[in-house]
């Protein structure tokens, strides 16, 4: 958006147009991450995508457009990041002392309503996808955004066939943003463990983005994982001011919960980095990752405890991931999309 995708106007080592750039992340020991592909959901985060997002097919291209730039990027800087498809490569890459890149998409409304779409979005390297953002779409319902008040609901049957074709293919399913009857649904019939990709404690912070007990003992139940966020009206601040600071304590706070409920083996890192507009005191960018992890290590989190948090258990989950979609190669594609002219029904069954 700021450089119109033109990639020679980029510079990665310069200073970070916000939280990230290539001597932050090597100051912050980072060796991994998603980057995120993702196109703005309908205009007024509102009730749905309606009749008109059958013919906008434009949230698709440009979709494409952000997986293209990620790739040039990688490219133009590619003695620091590795573009990498599958948890052995992310190893792979930390070995050759690279940056491992991944690819997610963040919400279901980037398919254009098709399941086929998704599978095209595998084979160019997509490696999750979120199942909505701060809408409700054709597949499932949104938490909304930030206490908007939205219709509830959860997976349709047209986004369990999505989910379904994910387990085959080996995406993650990513759970953050969703409602938590779409969250319920996916951990009750995903056949792979999932991921909450950024969100946060419910019982720490009550918001609707955050994770109630309930599910994460689901969490726990299914080996997936909740990868706490540092955006600030997740951690313990609104928008407007209301709540306490946010900080680096807060934050480790909601890690210590979800540790608590779901287990150690199901928290990791999802701080949202370049996503978001504010950051928590002591959070501000990721060179500053050790000082959380040194607040968890002062609350008595040991070596084996901080490798499964700042990545050990999320590759567990993507490895698991990719042996169901081996274990599921005898089964047959999903296919079908809703809204295909517009003189036809677009919404599915709930």
């Amino acid at each position: 958006m700021h450089y119109s995708n033109a990639v020679q106007d980029i510079d990665l080592n310069g200073p970070p147009m916000r939280n990230v750039n290539i001597p932050k992340l090597r100051a912050g020991g980072v060796g991994g991450f998603f980057w995120s592909a993702y196109v703005p959901c309908a205009a007024d985060a509102g009730q749905h995508e309606g009749p008109d997002y059958v013919n906008a097919t434009w949230r698709v291209r440009d979709t494409l457009e952000q997986i293209d730039i990620t790739k040039l990027l990688v490219d133009k800087y590619s003695d620091t990041f590795e573009l990498t498809t599958s948890a052995t490569g992310v190893r792979e890459a930390f070995a050759n002392k690279r940056i491992a890149s991944l690819i997610g998409i963040e919400g279901a409304h980037q398919l254009g309503n098709s399941i086929a779409v998704a599978r095209q979005y595998y084979q160019l390297g997509v490696r999750y996808i979120t199942l909505t953002h701060t809408c409700n779409n054709a597949f499932a319902g949104s938490a909304g955004f930030q206490g908007k008040p939205i219709e509830a609901r959860g997976l349709s049957d047209f986004g369990l066939r999505l989910v379904h074709e994910m387990n085959r293919l080996g995406m993650i399913v990513d759970i953050s943003h969703t409602s938590e009857q779409t969250s319920a649904d996916v951990l009750k019939h995903s056949r792979s463990p999932v991921i909450f990709s950024h969100s946060n404690a419910k019982a720490v912070w009550d918001v609707p983005r955050n994770v109630p007990d309930y599910l994460l003992k689901e969490v726990k139940r299914t080996s997936s994982v909740v990868m706490a966020t540092f955006a600030p009206q997740f951690v313990s601040q609104s928008e407007q001011g209301v709540g306490e600071r946010a900080t680096l304590k807060r934050v480790a706070d909601h890690i210590e919960h979800i540790a608590s409920v779901a287990g150690k083996e199901s928290v990791g890192l999802g701080s949202d980095f370049d996503g978001i507009l504010s950051t928590p005191e002591g959070l501000e960018d990721v060179s500053k990752y050790p000082y959380l992890i040194a607040e968890l290590i002062s609350r008595g989190w040991t070596d084996s405890d901080i490798i499964g948090l700042i990545g050990g258990n999320s590759l567990r989950v993507f490895a698991r991931v990719e042996e169901v979609a081996t274990d599921s190669k005898h089964l047959m594609p999903e296919t079908g999309l809703y809204g295909k002219r517009p003189d036809l029904p677009w919404k599915p069954e709930w």
